[in-house]
This record gives structure tokens, C-alpha cells and sequence, in this order.
């Protein structure tokens, strides 16, 4: 049995800025927790968490970790991520497991990119939050500054429950302590901010502070955990993983303040039949039936393919059965495990609200659901909310019979990483791996030659362009073969529309009086769909474009599928060519992060690739963030060209923003090209 509650368990993300200090923290809680007889270092690559070779080798994180700790009777799972901005997708996709999201900011950076990015996200996914501002030694003269910058970007509602004391060598509480000096503000005034914040959710508690002029801390806990949830409190934690300043007290923060299961971010589950979100409450009722979230998948060498879940209600012990989504056939859990970096233990039981992990189940994927009941009705996790990939590589094997090694290996790095996906593209015959940017790529491709052990050739992918068109048209194909015996007979009248842009594809029957006979209308859909897919114009996938098939004509003997498939094609085809089709191209909403002296050179840059700047902003750290929307065919060689620009300290972020139509001349390339293939 645990040793602990479900009232006792703490599941806090970190997450921040790569180079804020994630690693280096977890190293630094888990030897105050006395888990490990000394801090491991990221220059050496000997940490808990930074286990896997091209961690390591990079000396960043490029994969999320989970390590638990026990401390003062609370079982504390600390999930490390990434901070790239190639990397979000891993960082994003454990949060359904956490209660809190904790982010870190290192104290000489201040406020940078993907700090902001990952507060909006948390604050737009209603997250309790915490801030713990990392690296304060030697920085006591950045903090006043760097504490009235947390409340100009994130809010008022960012108060310090510790302060760096004077002596620069602990932190002073603020929450139930009320005395100390501080070396910057007051923290007989931060107290006072603090309970002024947390009892303007509870207006009974309220009441009686106005009327006592103080409350106990037991009084203050339900309310600072609803303060958190409804984003009405960000507490912000100073400490220092390298000389251990603060660590002590960032534990006891966690102990005491950070919600459990039962308190913390609420996590919404879709049943089927009804769509609804519905809300999971862990509770000590052991009849409840098990329901849990697998927010992560990897392939360890030692014990083959490794589901890690989040258990939000019920119990799971060794020998449960368990069924994944909808399936009829449920598998054993022989083996219980909880981890801490690269290493598994056997539990034999997990609680409601805690993490744990099963291996060698093939049925596993990331966001899949857990669950012990067979009834008709299934939870569903809602859609992961992460960055979609855009940046490609196109995939060749170097040895001849390596396909399916290939194959096998991106499906698996596909499986463990949301933001990589695996495209095969039947018109260029290419397969794509895409991803967030050129290190995601690049660190895909190592371990596909270490893990997997096969060598590919990779280069730039044709850009995913795309057909529509501009206004409806009429279309008409009789199709009519006899070769003796039985013919082949059927006519098609259709119309098409254009939809609005990203809205995809409709078909419309409405055939009357059976001239078309109802079995042969699939087939008037399914050679529309395969005009779709091959393109009209200059070979690429149709999209946006509503079908109304009206009318047509039957042979009682010779009509068929194959007839009236191709008929539809046909008549698409005749359609679309009247109706002043064009190609779209994929516009990319660009973030760049640039120095503000090569603020000229960067928007010069930009511009020449045909991008439109929508807004540009400073910090305080002479940095300029640049906003703009840029077409992807133009954005071949930039992270080779922005490091030149910047000396290698430019940044910059991607996402598919929409498609527009591409200029006139590139048109008539494209579909010049096209014409010369066929």
C-alpha cells in the first residue's frame, strides 16, 4: 500500500526558458530531499532528469522527465521539460498531468520568449500557476526591477511569498511570517498583499479580516488554492539551484501551499453520447472506477515501449485490468511502476491524482484513456493544444531495403513527440518528417542513426501547396466504353463552389427522380475525391470546395461504380477548370527575437521574403520581438541567415497561420512543372 494520501500528492510542472535552470532546480530539490547524495550538473551530463545521450550531448533538455520525491510525508512528482522553442510540444503535453505549472525565470534574463508564450498558454488553459525566479545570486540589484516587470506583464496578481534576505544567503517567508528584512521591498508588506489577495475570493473570510485585522494560516488554505485555480494569485518563489539559496524554502512551498489532486487545476474529460466536457474528482472512494490520462509515451531500451499516465480516479493496482479508449479487450498490468529520470520502480498500487507508469502494453499512445469498466459509455481526453509542425525534412534511405527500418523509427518518434509528424506525399513520392524548427529536426535525425541504427540522406521538402478556386462553375462528363458483353455507362452534371478559406471539402446530392441511382452515388463522391487528391491544376490536393451533384443519366445494364467514379472525376475536372482555379500557398506567422540593433537588418530581411511585419515590441533587456506573416517556400535558409544577422543570437518561432493564393508568375511555374512531370 502508499504511504501516502491522495491529500498528499504534488504534481508540479516546471517549465520556462531554456537556460532558466529547470534541470539544474529539480537536481537541487531532490538533494534537499536527501533522494540523491548530490546535485548532478548539466555541463557533465550526470542529472536525474537530462538521461538520454543527445541531452547530454547538447547539454539541454529535449525530453520531458519525471522524477518523485518523498518529503515531510508528501509524494511530489516534478516534471522537468523542455525549454526550446523547437521542443514545446513535449513541454505542453504533460501538463493534463499537473496540478501546477510551475515557471521559471532566470533572475539575469528577466522575462523572455517562451516564458511569455507559456504563461499565455497556461493563464488561456486555466492552469494554477507559480513562478519560481531562478539564478538570484549576485542579481539582488535586477529583482526590484525584475518583480515590477512580472506585474506589468503577468499581472498584479504575481505577489512573492518569499523575499532573498538581506544577507543574501536564505529567503524569507511572506506568507505566514510576517517579520525579517528583505533586500528589496518589505516583507511585513508582502504579508499584508498576500492575505489581502487570497481572501477577496471568500467573502466570509473577508468579513472577518476586516472585523480581526488578521486570519490563520488553516483559514487561508481552502482560499489560496481557489485563488490559484481562478487565476486571482500567481505566487513567485526566489531561489538559486546552484548555491542552494532558497531550495529548502521552495520545498516547503510546495508542501504546504501547492494544490493536490483534489485542489489544484481541474481537468475536463469528454464522455461519449453526450460531448459535454465533464470534470474528474479524485476521491479515497475505492469503488470509483479508474479513469487515467497517458500524457506521455517513450521506448526505453531496457523495458521496450513505456506509458506514463495521470491517474484522475480510481485505484490501480498489479494485476488490473485495464481497457485503452474503446476497446473490447482489456490487457493485465503486470508491472506498477513510478519513475525518477531513467529509473523505474515497482509500486503496487497508484492512487487518484498520482503519476505512474506501464511498459510493454502496444496499444499505448499519447492522450489515450485508462479505464477498468467495459459499459458503453468512454471518457476521451480533449485535443492537444500545441504548436502544429511546419518545418520539414524530407526522408531517403542511404542503404537500399532500409524502408521499413525507416519507417518503423519515425512512427516511434512520431508516437513519443506531438509536434513530429510523419507525411508520405504521393505527388513528390517523398516522406517528410516535420517538426518545430531546425534542432527538432536535426536531433530527430540523430536518433534515428543512434537509437535505431540506420542512416538516411535528408533534404528540403516540396512546399505543401494547395488548389481552390474563385467562383462557381458548372461541370458534365458522360462516361461511355462498350467492348463487347457488358459496357460501361454513366453521366454526371455537377456544380462546385468555393468555401471559405480552411474550410475543406463538402459534397452535396441532390439527385432527384433516381436518375442517378442511389448505390452510384459513393462513386460519383469517390472519383471526386480522387480529382481532389491528385489536383486540377498543378497536381496538388484540392481544398475549400462544396460539390453538388444534381443530375445524370443510368444504364440499366451497363452502369456501375467504376462508371460513375469516373464520370465524377471527369465531370469535377471539366468543372474546375472554368472555375478560376489558383494555388494557395501556406503562410506562416513568424516570431522572431533579435537584438534591437539588428532590428533593421532582420525587417529588411523579412521583407525581401515577401513577409508583412504586424507588430514589434522591446523588453528591457535589449532584445525586440518581431512579429510577422511570411510564406513558408520563402523561409528555406532562414536559421542558417538569421544567425548570421545576429551572431547567433536571433530566435525565432513558426506556426501555419493560413494558405493565400501564390503570386501569378509562381502559378505559371508551378503549373508549368506540373505539365512537364505528366
Amino acid at each position: 500500500m502508499a504511504s501516502y494520501r491522495t491529500e498528499d500528492i504534488r504534481n508540479i510542472a516546471l517549465m520556462g526558458h531554456a537556460g532558466s535552470g529547470k534541470t539544474s532546480l529539480a537536481e537541487a530539490l531532490l538533494y534537499k530531499a536527501g533522494i540523491i547524495s548530490q546535485p548532478g550538473s548539466v555541463e557533465k551530463g550526470n542529472t536525474v532528469c537530462d538521461f538520454e545521450p543527445e541531452e547530454q550531448r547538447h547539454q539541454h533538455s529535449l525530453n520531458s522527465a519525471i522524477v518523485g520525491l518523498d518529503y515531510n510525508g508528501n509524494h511530489i512528482n516534478l516534471i522537468d521539460t523542455p525549454g526550446s522553442p523547437d521542443f514545446l510540444g513535449q513541454a505542453l503535453a504533460v501538463a493534463p498531468a499537473a496540478d501546477a505549472l510551475a515557471l521559471v525565470i532566470n533572475a539575469q534574463n528577466g522575462i523572455e520568449s517562451m516564458t511569455r508564450r507559456l504563461m499565455d498558454w497556461a493563464a488561456n488553459h486555466r492552469y494554477c500557476r507559480m513562478i519560481i525566479v531562478n539564478k538570484i545570486d549576485g542579481e539582488e540589484h535586477k529583482l526590484p526591477k525584475l518583480m515590477e516587470q512580472l506585474q506589468a506583464v503577468f499581472g498584479k496578481e504575481c505577489l512573492p511569498v518569499n523575499l532573498p534576505a538581506k544577507d543574501g544567503k536564505s529567503v524569507l517567508d511572506c506568507f505566514f511570517n510576517s517579520e525579517g528584512e528583505a533586500a528589496f521591498s518589505s516583507v511585513a508588506d508582502m504579508h499584508t498583499a498576500l492575505v489581502d489577495q487570497v481572501v477577496e475570493v471568500d467573502e466570509k473570510l473577508m468579513e472577518l479580516y476586516l472585523e480581526q485585522g488578521e486570519v490563520s494560516p488553516d483559514q487561508l488554505h481552502a482560499p489560496f488554492e481557489k485563488a490559484l485555480r481562478d487565476g486571482h494569485l500567481i505566487p513567485v518563489c526566489f531561489a538559486s539551484a546552484r548555491s542552494g539559496v532558497g531550495v529548502q524554502e521552495l520545498l516547503d512551498v510546495i508542501a504546504k501551499l501547492m494544490p493536490n489532486p483534489k485542489e489544484g487545476t481541474v481537468h475536463e474529460f469528454v464522455e461519449d453520447g453526450d460531448g459535454k466536457p465533464h470534470t474528474v474528482t479524485p476521491t479515497e472512494d475505492e469503488t470509483q472506477p479508474v479513469v487515467a490520462h497517458v500524457f506521455k509515451v517513450a521506448y526505453d531500451p531496457f523495458v521496450g515501449k513505456l506509458g506514463m499516465f495521470r491517474i484522475h480516479q480510481g485505484r490501480i493496482t498489479k494485476d488490473t485490468l485495464l481497457y485503452v479508449d474503446d476497446s473490447r479487450k482489456p490487457f493485465k498490468v503486470g508491472h506498477l511502476f513510478q519513475l525518477r529520470g531513467k529509473e523505474h520502480f515497482e509500486t503496487d498500487e497508484g492512487l487518484p491524482g498520482d503519476i505512474c507508469a506501464v511498459a510493454k502494453v502496444d496499444e499505448l499512445y499519447l492522450g489515450a484513456i485508462l479505464h477498468d469498466s467495459h459499459s458503453e459509455d468512454h471518457w476521451h481526453a480533449p485535443s492537444l493544444d500545441v504548436p502544429q509542425p511546419m518545418a520539414g525534412l524530407a526522408i531517403d534511405p542511404k542503404a537500399r531495403g532500409d524502408e521499413q527500418k525507416i519507417a518503423e523509427a519515425l512512427d516511434k518518434l512520431a508516437a513519443e513527440d506531438p509536434c513530429l509528424s510523419v507525411e508520405h506525399d504521393a505527388h513528390t513520392h517523398e516522406t517528410i518528417l516535420r517538426g518545430l524548427g531546425d534542432l527538432h529536426l536535426r536531433v530527430a535525425m540523430e536518433k534515428i542513426r543512434e537509437r535505431f541504427n540506420v542512416d538516411v540522406d535528408t533534404h528540403e521538402p516540396s512546399i505543401a501547396y494547395r488548389e481552390t478556386i474563385t467562383r462557381p462553375a458548372e461541370g458534365h462528363y458522360r462516361h461511355k466504353k462498350q467492348s463487347g458483353g457488358a459496357g460501361q455507362f454513366g453521366e454526371v452534371f455537377l456544380k462546385i463552389e468555393p468555401l471559405p478559406r480552411g474550410s475543406g471539402f463538402e459534397f452535396v446530392n441532390k439527385v432527384v427522380g433516381g436518375v442517378i441511382p442511389g448505390q452510384f452515388i459513393p462513386a460519383v463522391e469517390k472519383g471526386v475525391r480522387q480529382a481532389l487528391t491528385e489536383g486540377a491544376l498543378a497536381g496538388y490536393p484540392v481544398q475549400d470546395v462544396r460539390v453538388i451533384v444534381h443530375d445524370g443519366k443510368h444504364h440499366s445494364v451497363d452502369s456501375n461504380e467504376v462508371s460513375f467514379s469516373t464520370a465524377g472525376r471527369k465531370a469535377f475536372l471539366d468543372a474546375f477548370a472554368k472555375a478560376g482555379p489558383i494555388v494557395l500557398e501556406p503562410i506562416v506567422n513568424v516570431e522572431v527575437t533579435v537584438p534591437q540593433a539588428n532590428m533593421g537588418d532582420i525587417s529588411g530581411d523579412l521583407a525581401s521574403r515577401r513577409g508583412r511585419i504586424s507588430d514589434t515590441q522591446s523588453d528591457s533587456n535589449g532584445k525586440v520581438r518581431i512579429s510577422a506573416q511570411v510564406p513558408l517556400a520563402e523561409l528555406g535558409n532562414y536559421q542558417s541567415r538569421l544567425k548570421s544577422l545576429t551572431g547567433g543570437e536571433g530566435a525565432y518561432t513558426m506556426q501555419l497561420g493560413e494558405y493565400q493564393p501564390v503570386p501569378p508568375d509562381t502559378q505559371q511555374k508551378l503549373v508549368k512543372k506540373s505539365q512537364t512531370l505528366h
